[in-house]
């Protein structure tokens, strides 16, 4: 039986001066996703399955969808892979800071509850 030829929608990435500081917030603010966006700040580019979280792919999947959706990371299409890479220089531009505040906090807090128990 022949495979499909059908091609996956497009991807929709905003463009950097749409990027939305809300939605930016909202999106760094799920557990799983912030995983996505420290690996992706140590690493210009990953395959979408190679993260270090414990999600099904389908919900892996709705968690690039926001991180894209919101600006954070751009996604492109390479045979059947899907590769991502953090928007750092638009996020700079956009927003100067913003993603380095966040992950020094989110590691702070990460430490913090490392030796609170």
């Amino acid at each position: 039986m022949p495979r499909s030829t059908r091609r996956r929608p497009a991807l929709a990435h905003p463009a950097a001066e749409d990027i939305d500081l809300f939605d930016v917030l909202h999106a760094l603010s799920d557990p799983t996703r912030m995983t996505i966006v420290r690996v992706l700040r140590t690493e210009p580019e990953r395959a979408c399955g190679t993260f270090p979280v414990d999600v099904a792919p389908s919900t892996l999947s709705h968690h690039f969808k926001v991180l894209r959706e919101s600006g954070l990371i751009v996604q492109r299409e390479e045979a059947n892979r899907r590769f991502s890479a953090l928007r750092t220089v638009d996020l700079e531009q956009r927003f100067p800071g913003l993603l380095d505040t966040v992950l020094a906090a989110h590691a702070a807090a990460v430490a913090h509850a490392g030796t609170a128990g």
